[in-house]
């Protein structure tokens, strides 16, 4: 309890009021900006994110076209009718019909993104190899770690994979200027 205390140690055991703790404040407050900053950096390349924030608007494109289809249609309906003459200007459905489809197309390319960074993360996991433990660091050794012979025939099927590739690169690349070679001898 505060009363207990006598003065002399409540006035302390307060924080200092001098220009450290108020540099120290500006320290933190800008530290803490920047992790902000890159936080939405992050959540701006993020696809799933920026999928999640570009939804609100598709609802909201999607009700100002149907709103718009509304009004036209019945102003449509009411010139048909002989009520009103096209003196009145509406709003244009194909500017409306044409931000939807922005965002659309926006929220497509969102999700092919999405798709393949999981497709490359799902790649990634299957095909690098995990940590390998040392001997020099017993106590850093990961649950998921392989051991060396594991990790050797993985090198090894990578490596005939790279060969059977660069094997097959050069089958085409000779075939081409097969191809290519009778062409200029006539």
């Amino acid at each position: 309890m505060l009363t207990s205390l006598p003065l002399g140690k409540m006035a302390s055991q307060q924080q200092p009021v001098g220009p450290m703790s108020q540099q120290g404040l500006q320290q933190a407050a800008s530290l803490q900006q920047q992790q902000q900053q890159q936080l939405s950096q992050q959540q701006d390349f993020d696809p799933v994110h920026r999928f999640k924030m570009l939804i609100p608007q598709l609802k909201e494109s999607l009700q100002n076209v149907m709103k718009i289809a509304s009004l036209n249609l019945a102003h449509n309906t009411s010139i048909d009718n002989g009520i009103k003459s096209s003196d009145t200007s509406v709003q244009r459905f194909d500017k409306s019909l044409e931000e939807f489809y922005a965002l659309c197309d926006q929220l497509e390319l969102c999700l092919r993104l999405a798709y393949e960074c999981l497709s490359q993360s799902i790649d990634s996991a299957k095909h690098s190899p995990n940590l390998v433990p040392t001997a020099t660091k017993p106590d850093t050794v990961q649950t998921e770690s392989m051991s060396y012979a594991q990790y050797l025939g993985m090198i090894k099927s990578q490596i005939s994979c790279a060969k059977d590739i660069h094997n097959a690169l050069l089958e085409c690349s000779k075939k081409i200027a097969g191809k290519a070679q009778p062409q200029g001898i006539m």
